[in-house]
């Protein structure tokens, strides 16, 4: 048999496409190991950071000094676990999918204490009352448009009558580095930022008393 040498250029090439493969295999295997370890519940809520780059989920981290931008709500959708989220939409997204989607899947779940768990169905139903609304850039509490942590919230509100977490005002927040990036997506001028404007943050729903951390991965 004869043996042809590998050259220095080929030997790099191999290197890349190996170092590329398991780049690809931790990609998928580390969202394929959170959503094995963690167990759903009807009614959980979860939380992630987007994946970074964008001015807007720099802004959310920033302001309220929280790796929380993103959350939504778990939920069993034709025998699948679902997140009933606002991004783009209010809409249901696959639970994997949803981990697979964070930025390196970090994932925290908070799950309703016992004493409230009753209200889950109602405050699921408060929620999907919002489906196909479109996201709100501008952060208001009305209903025609919704963020993420405000689904949530109006949801447990549908059910209860009573707040998730504690509305903070935009002033409260950090939001003097931000001040362009919110005035952009508000259609305000940055001089003239709406500051007493009342706003659930993923950071501030994330701390309600009614919910308790039950799974936490990278945060």
């Amino acid at each position: 048999m004869r043996w042809f040498p590998i050259t220095r250029g080929g030997r790099i090439r191999a290197c890349l496409l190996l170092a590329v493969l398991v780049a690809e295999v931790v990609l998928v295997a580390r969202p394929v190991a959170v959503w094995l370890a963690y167990t759903p519940q009807e009614g959980d809520v979860v939380f992630q950071s987007l994946p970074g780059g964008s001015d807007l989920v720099e802004t959310i981290e920033g302001a309220t000094h929280s790796p929380f931008s993103h959350c939504g709500a778990v939920v069993r959708q034709d025998g699948r676990w679902m997140v009933i989220e606002a991004i783009g939409n209010v809409h249901y997204t696959p639970l994997f999918l949803w981990i697979a989607r964070g930025r390196g899947s970090h994932l925290a779940v908070y799950r309703l204490r016992p004493e409230h768990r009753a209200n889950i169905p109602a405050m699921r139903a408060g929620m999907e009352r919002l489906l196909g609304k479109p996201y709100d850039y501008r952060y208001e509490l009305d209903d025609n448009s919704i963020y993420c942590s405000e689904l949530v919230y109006k949801g447990w509100q549908a059910a209860t009558g009573k707040p998730l977490g504690r509305l903070v005002k935009l002033g409260d927040l950090d939001w003097q580095p931000y001040r362009a990036v919110i005035g952009y997506y508000d259609g305000s001028s940055p001089d003239h930022l709406p500051l007493d404007r009342l706003m659930i943050t993923p950071r501030d729903l994330a701390l309600a008393p009614e919910l308790e951390r039950v799974f936490n991965f990278g945060f």
